[in-house]
Protein backbone atom coordinates (compact mmCIF):
# COMPACT_ATOMS: atom_id res chain seq x y z
CA UNK A 1 0.00 0.00 0.00
CA UNK A 2 1.41 3.38 -1.05
CA UNK A 3 1.90 6.09 1.58
CA UNK A 4 0.65 9.68 1.38
CA UNK A 5 3.93 10.62 -0.30
CA UNK A 6 4.07 7.74 -2.76
CA UNK A 7 1.73 5.96 -5.18
CA UNK A 8 1.38 2.74 -7.11
CA UNK A 9 2.20 2.95 -10.80
CA UNK A 10 3.00 0.78 -13.81
CA UNK A 11 6.70 1.18 -14.50
CA UNK A 12 8.64 0.48 -17.68
CA UNK A 13 12.43 0.20 -17.52
CA UNK A 14 13.12 -1.01 -21.06
CA UNK A 15 11.41 -1.31 -24.44
CA UNK A 16 9.83 -4.63 -25.32
CA UNK A 17 6.69 -6.73 -25.06
CA UNK A 18 3.94 -6.45 -22.43
CA UNK A 19 6.14 -8.27 -19.93
CA UNK A 20 8.31 -5.14 -19.49
CA UNK A 21 5.42 -3.46 -17.62
CA UNK A 22 5.72 -3.97 -13.87
CA UNK A 23 3.95 -2.61 -10.80
CA UNK A 24 6.00 -0.38 -8.53
CA UNK A 25 5.88 2.55 -6.13
CA UNK A 26 7.00 6.08 -6.99
CA UNK A 27 6.79 9.57 -5.52
CA UNK A 28 3.35 11.15 -5.74
CA UNK A 29 3.41 14.31 -7.91
CA UNK A 30 2.36 17.75 -6.64
CA UNK A 31 0.58 20.39 -8.74
CA UNK A 32 2.35 23.55 -9.85
CA UNK A 33 0.46 26.84 -10.30
CA UNK A 34 -2.40 26.38 -12.86
CA UNK A 35 -2.14 22.59 -12.44
CA UNK A 36 -4.35 20.05 -10.70
CA UNK A 37 -3.61 16.81 -8.88
CA UNK A 38 -6.11 14.17 -9.97
CA UNK A 39 -6.79 10.97 -8.02
CA UNK A 40 -7.05 8.50 -10.89
CA UNK A 41 -9.91 6.00 -10.84
CA UNK A 42 -9.50 4.60 -14.36
CA UNK A 43 -7.26 4.97 -17.39
CA UNK A 44 -7.78 4.09 -21.03
CA UNK A 45 -5.47 1.83 -23.03
CA UNK A 46 -4.67 3.03 -26.56
CA UNK A 47 -2.60 1.75 -29.51
CA UNK A 48 -0.07 4.53 -28.91
CA UNK A 49 0.55 2.98 -25.48
CA UNK A 50 1.72 -0.40 -26.74
CA UNK A 51 3.54 1.15 -29.69
CA UNK A 52 5.47 3.40 -27.30
CA UNK A 53 6.12 0.47 -24.95
CA UNK A 54 7.72 -1.44 -27.83
CA UNK A 55 9.94 1.49 -28.88
CA UNK A 56 7.86 3.19 -31.60
CA UNK A 57 4.78 5.42 -31.08
CA UNK A 58 5.82 8.34 -28.86
CA UNK A 59 9.10 6.71 -27.79
CA UNK A 60 11.07 9.46 -29.55
CA UNK A 61 9.21 12.06 -27.48
CA UNK A 62 9.42 10.23 -24.15
CA UNK A 63 13.02 9.14 -24.67
CA UNK A 64 14.60 6.09 -23.10
CA UNK A 65 12.84 4.36 -20.19
CA UNK A 66 12.17 4.46 -17.32
CA UNK A 67 8.78 6.13 -17.69
CA UNK A 68 5.11 5.60 -16.89
CA UNK A 69 2.81 5.03 -19.85
CA UNK A 70 -0.76 6.18 -20.38
CA UNK A 71 -2.61 9.34 -21.37
CA UNK A 72 -6.33 8.69 -20.74
CA UNK A 73 -7.43 9.74 -17.25
CA UNK A 74 -10.72 9.75 -15.36
CA UNK A 75 -10.75 10.65 -11.69
CA UNK A 76 -11.39 13.21 -8.97
CA UNK A 77 -9.57 16.48 -8.40
CA UNK A 78 -7.56 16.05 -5.20
CA UNK A 79 -5.76 19.39 -5.09
CA UNK A 80 -5.48 22.52 -7.22
CA UNK A 81 -2.49 24.75 -7.75
CA UNK A 82 -2.51 28.53 -7.50
CA UNK A 83 -4.64 30.24 -10.13
CA UNK A 84 -6.92 27.31 -11.05
CA UNK A 85 -10.53 28.45 -11.55
CA UNK A 86 -12.06 25.87 -13.92
CA UNK A 87 -12.24 22.93 -11.49
CA UNK A 88 -12.22 22.42 -7.74
CA UNK A 89 -11.31 19.62 -5.32
CA UNK A 90 -13.93 16.88 -5.46
CA UNK A 91 -14.84 17.46 -9.13
CA UNK A 92 -15.07 14.37 -11.35
CA UNK A 93 -12.88 15.08 -14.38
CA UNK A 94 -11.47 13.37 -17.43
CA UNK A 95 -8.73 14.29 -19.87
CA UNK A 96 -5.75 13.40 -22.04
CA UNK A 97 -3.05 15.49 -20.37
CA UNK A 98 0.36 16.40 -21.77
CA UNK A 99 0.12 14.36 -25.01
CA UNK A 100 2.50 13.59 -26.69
CA UNK A 101 4.73 14.19 -23.66
CA UNK A 102 4.48 11.75 -20.77
CA UNK A 103 1.34 11.99 -18.66
CA UNK A 104 1.98 8.93 -16.49
CA UNK A 105 -1.69 7.91 -16.46
CA UNK A 106 -1.01 4.28 -15.45
CA UNK A 107 -0.78 5.45 -11.86
CA UNK A 108 -2.85 6.42 -8.82
CA UNK A 109 -2.30 10.18 -9.31
CA UNK A 110 -1.42 12.55 -12.13
CA UNK A 111 -0.76 16.28 -12.35
CA UNK A 112 -1.41 18.43 -15.41
CA UNK A 113 -2.67 21.87 -16.46
CA UNK A 114 -6.25 22.29 -15.28
CA UNK A 115 -7.50 23.29 -18.71
CA UNK A 116 -6.42 19.97 -20.18
CA UNK A 117 -9.24 18.39 -18.15
CA UNK A 118 -13.02 18.73 -18.33
CA UNK A 119 -15.90 17.69 -16.14
CA UNK A 120 -16.87 14.08 -16.88
CA UNK A 121 -20.18 13.24 -18.55
CA UNK A 122 -22.68 13.34 -15.70
CA UNK A 123 -23.96 9.76 -15.95
CA UNK A 124 -20.71 8.07 -16.99
CA UNK A 125 -18.77 5.75 -14.73
CA UNK A 126 -15.06 6.39 -14.31
CA UNK A 127 -14.35 3.39 -16.55
CA UNK A 128 -16.60 4.76 -19.29
CA UNK A 129 -15.12 8.24 -19.03
CA UNK A 130 -11.57 6.86 -19.15
CA UNK A 131 -12.32 5.31 -22.53
CA UNK A 132 -13.16 8.66 -24.08
CA UNK A 133 -10.40 11.32 -24.12
CA UNK A 134 -7.70 10.21 -26.56
CA UNK A 135 -10.06 8.37 -28.91
CA UNK A 136 -12.74 11.06 -28.86
CA UNK A 137 -10.33 13.97 -29.23
CA UNK A 138 -8.64 12.20 -32.15
CA UNK A 139 -11.97 11.76 -33.92
CA UNK A 140 -13.28 15.22 -33.01
CA UNK A 141 -10.17 17.17 -33.98
CA UNK A 142 -9.82 15.21 -37.23
CA UNK A 143 -13.43 15.72 -38.33
CA UNK A 144 -14.29 19.11 -36.83
CA UNK A 145 -11.04 21.08 -36.65
CA UNK A 146 -9.08 19.60 -39.57
CA UNK A 147 -11.60 18.30 -42.14
CA UNK A 148 -14.34 20.78 -41.12
CA UNK A 149 -17.01 18.29 -42.14
CA UNK A 150 -20.15 19.77 -43.68
CA UNK A 151 -23.62 18.21 -43.92
CA UNK A 152 -23.99 15.84 -46.85
CA UNK A 153 -20.30 15.11 -47.33
CA UNK A 154 -19.34 11.49 -47.89
CA UNK A 155 -17.01 10.47 -45.05
CA UNK A 156 -15.15 7.15 -44.96
CA UNK A 157 -13.96 5.74 -41.63
CA UNK A 158 -11.78 2.61 -41.52
CA UNK A 159 -11.50 0.43 -38.39
CA UNK A 160 -14.95 1.76 -37.52
CA UNK A 161 -15.49 -0.62 -34.59
CA UNK A 162 -12.32 0.44 -32.78
CA UNK A 163 -11.78 3.01 -30.06
CA UNK A 164 -11.40 6.02 -32.37
CA UNK A 165 -13.54 4.56 -35.14
CA UNK A 166 -16.77 4.02 -33.22
CA UNK A 167 -16.64 7.61 -31.95
CA UNK A 168 -15.71 8.99 -35.37
CA UNK A 169 -18.79 7.31 -36.87
CA UNK A 170 -21.01 9.01 -34.30
CA UNK A 171 -19.35 12.42 -34.59
CA UNK A 172 -19.53 12.36 -38.40
CA UNK A 173 -23.21 11.48 -38.22
CA UNK A 174 -23.76 14.27 -35.68
CA UNK A 175 -22.16 16.67 -38.18
CA UNK A 176 -24.61 15.59 -40.88
CA UNK A 177 -22.24 13.54 -43.02
CA UNK A 178 -23.10 10.48 -45.10
CA UNK A 179 -21.01 7.99 -43.13
CA UNK A 180 -19.34 5.00 -44.80
CA UNK A 181 -17.80 2.67 -42.22
CA UNK A 182 -15.39 -0.21 -42.78
CA UNK A 183 -15.71 -3.09 -40.29
CA UNK A 184 -15.52 -6.85 -40.02
CA UNK A 185 -18.52 -9.22 -40.24
CA UNK A 186 -19.23 -9.47 -36.49
CA UNK A 187 -19.40 -5.68 -36.12
CA UNK A 188 -21.53 -4.80 -39.17
CA UNK A 189 -24.86 -4.51 -37.41
CA UNK A 190 -23.40 -2.75 -34.38
CA UNK A 191 -21.60 -0.10 -36.45
CA UNK A 192 -24.77 0.51 -38.46
CA UNK A 193 -26.54 1.08 -35.15
CA UNK A 194 -24.04 3.81 -34.32
CA UNK A 195 -25.30 5.77 -37.32
CA UNK A 196 -23.26 4.57 -40.31
CA UNK A 197 -25.23 4.94 -43.55
CA UNK A 198 -23.16 2.22 -45.24
CA UNK A 199 -21.08 -0.49 -43.60
CA UNK A 200 -18.46 -2.16 -45.78
CA UNK A 201 -17.20 -5.66 -44.99
CA UNK A 202 -13.48 -5.57 -45.72
CA UNK A 203 -13.31 -9.38 -45.57
CA UNK A 204 -15.71 -9.81 -48.52
CA UNK A 205 -13.41 -8.09 -51.00
CA UNK A 206 -11.00 -5.13 -50.87
CA UNK A 207 -12.90 -2.12 -49.57
CA UNK A 208 -11.45 0.16 -52.28
CA UNK A 209 -13.39 -1.96 -54.79
CA UNK A 210 -16.62 -1.27 -52.90
CA UNK A 211 -16.36 2.49 -52.29
CA UNK A 212 -15.73 5.54 -54.49
CA UNK A 213 -16.11 9.33 -54.57
CA UNK A 214 -15.47 9.93 -50.88
CA UNK A 215 -15.02 13.55 -49.80
CA UNK A 216 -13.07 12.82 -46.61
CA UNK A 217 -11.36 9.57 -45.60
CA UNK A 218 -10.22 8.95 -42.04
CA UNK A 219 -7.62 6.19 -42.24
CA UNK A 220 -7.32 4.59 -38.80
CA UNK A 221 -5.37 1.54 -39.98
CA UNK A 222 -2.46 2.91 -42.03
CA UNK A 223 -3.74 1.46 -45.33
CA UNK A 224 -2.98 4.71 -47.13
CA UNK A 225 -3.00 3.71 -50.80
CA UNK A 226 -6.22 1.62 -50.76
CA UNK A 227 -7.92 4.45 -48.85
CA UNK A 228 -6.60 6.99 -51.36
CA UNK A 229 -8.31 5.10 -54.17
CA UNK A 230 -11.69 5.73 -52.56
CA UNK A 231 -11.28 9.51 -52.35
CA UNK A 232 -12.51 11.81 -55.12
CA UNK A 233 -10.10 14.20 -56.82
CA UNK A 234 -9.84 17.23 -54.55
CA UNK A 235 -10.94 15.21 -51.52
CA UNK A 236 -9.08 14.86 -48.25
CA UNK A 237 -7.20 11.99 -46.59
CA UNK A 238 -6.52 12.07 -42.85
CA UNK A 239 -3.85 9.41 -42.11
CA UNK A 240 -4.27 9.16 -38.35
CA UNK A 241 -2.12 6.33 -36.92
CA UNK A 242 1.34 7.10 -38.28
CA UNK A 243 1.13 9.67 -41.04
CA UNK A 244 1.84 8.84 -44.66
CA UNK A 245 4.89 7.31 -46.33
CA UNK A 246 6.65 8.59 -49.44
CA UNK A 247 4.92 6.16 -51.81
CA UNK A 248 1.48 7.09 -50.54
CA UNK A 249 2.32 10.81 -50.65
CA UNK A 250 3.31 10.45 -54.30
CA UNK A 251 0.13 8.47 -55.02
CA UNK A 252 -1.93 11.22 -53.40
CA UNK A 253 -0.45 13.74 -55.85
CA UNK A 254 -1.28 11.44 -58.75
CA UNK A 255 -4.87 10.98 -57.52
CA UNK A 256 -5.28 14.69 -56.80
CA UNK A 257 -6.08 14.01 -53.13
CA UNK A 258 -5.14 16.42 -50.36
CA UNK A 259 -3.43 14.91 -47.30
CA UNK A 260 -3.48 16.35 -43.78
CA UNK A 261 -1.14 14.45 -41.42
CA UNK A 262 -2.70 14.67 -38.00
CA UNK A 263 -1.81 14.26 -34.34
CA UNK A 264 -4.24 14.72 -31.46
CA UNK A 265 -3.70 17.45 -28.83
CA UNK A 266 -5.03 17.94 -25.28
CA UNK A 267 -8.25 19.95 -25.41
CA UNK A 268 -10.41 20.41 -22.32
CA UNK A 269 -12.88 22.64 -24.18
CA UNK A 270 -13.59 19.95 -26.78
CA UNK A 271 -14.01 17.36 -24.03
CA UNK A 272 -16.66 19.60 -22.48
CA UNK A 273 -18.54 19.62 -25.79
CA UNK A 274 -18.14 15.85 -26.13
CA UNK A 275 -19.42 15.32 -22.57
CA UNK A 276 -22.55 17.24 -23.57
CA UNK A 277 -23.12 14.94 -26.55
CA UNK A 278 -22.74 11.91 -24.29
CA UNK A 279 -25.09 13.37 -21.67
CA UNK A 280 -27.74 14.02 -24.33
CA UNK A 281 -27.51 10.46 -25.58
CA UNK A 282 -26.16 11.50 -28.99
CA UNK A 283 -22.89 9.62 -28.50
CA UNK A 284 -22.39 6.23 -26.83
CA UNK A 285 -19.17 4.91 -25.29
CA UNK A 286 -18.22 1.30 -25.95
CA UNK A 287 -15.97 -0.33 -23.35
CA UNK A 288 -14.67 -3.72 -24.43
CA UNK A 289 -13.20 -4.75 -21.09
CA UNK A 290 -12.16 -3.32 -17.73
CA UNK A 291 -9.09 -4.83 -16.07
CA UNK A 292 -7.37 -3.91 -12.80
CA UNK A 293 -4.19 -1.88 -13.07
CA UNK A 294 -2.01 -4.82 -12.08
CA UNK A 295 -3.29 -6.74 -15.14
CA UNK A 296 -1.88 -4.14 -17.53
CA UNK A 297 0.16 -6.77 -19.41
CA UNK A 298 -3.02 -8.64 -20.31
CA UNK A 299 -4.65 -5.38 -21.39
CA UNK A 300 -1.76 -4.70 -23.77
CA UNK A 301 -1.75 -8.23 -25.16
CA UNK A 302 -5.48 -8.12 -25.83
CA UNK A 303 -5.30 -4.66 -27.41
CA UNK A 304 -2.44 -5.62 -29.71
CA UNK A 305 -4.48 -8.46 -31.15
CA UNK A 306 -6.43 -5.75 -32.96
CA UNK A 307 -9.95 -7.13 -32.72
CA UNK A 308 -11.29 -5.10 -29.82
CA UNK A 309 -14.69 -3.43 -30.11
CA UNK A 310 -14.41 -0.04 -28.43
CA UNK A 311 -11.86 0.52 -25.66
CA UNK A 312 -9.96 -1.45 -23.03
CA UNK A 313 -9.78 0.34 -19.68
CA UNK A 314 -7.64 -0.11 -16.57
CA UNK A 315 -9.35 0.27 -13.20
CA UNK A 316 -6.95 2.00 -10.82
CA UNK A 317 -9.21 2.04 -7.75
CA UNK A 318 -12.76 1.04 -6.87
CA UNK A 319 -15.45 3.38 -8.19
CA UNK A 320 -16.71 3.91 -4.63
CA UNK A 321 -13.30 4.55 -3.06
Amino acid sequence: MASEKTMRAVLQHRFGGPEVLTMGEVKRPAPLPTEVLVRVYAGGVNPVDWKTRSGTGMADVLGEPPFILGWDVAGVVEEVGYGVTTVAPGDRVYGMPWFPRAAGAYAEYVTAPARQFAHMPRNATFAQAAGVPLAALTAWQALVDTARIEPGQRVLITAAAGGVGHLAVQFAKHLGAHVIAVAGPRNQEWVAGLGADEVIDYTAKPFDEQIADVDVAVDLVGDNIPVLRTVRRGGLLLPVPSGIDAAAAEAAKTFGVRVAPFLVEPDGAALTTIAGLIDRGEVAIEIARVLPLDQVTEAHREGEEGHTRGKIVLSVRDEQA
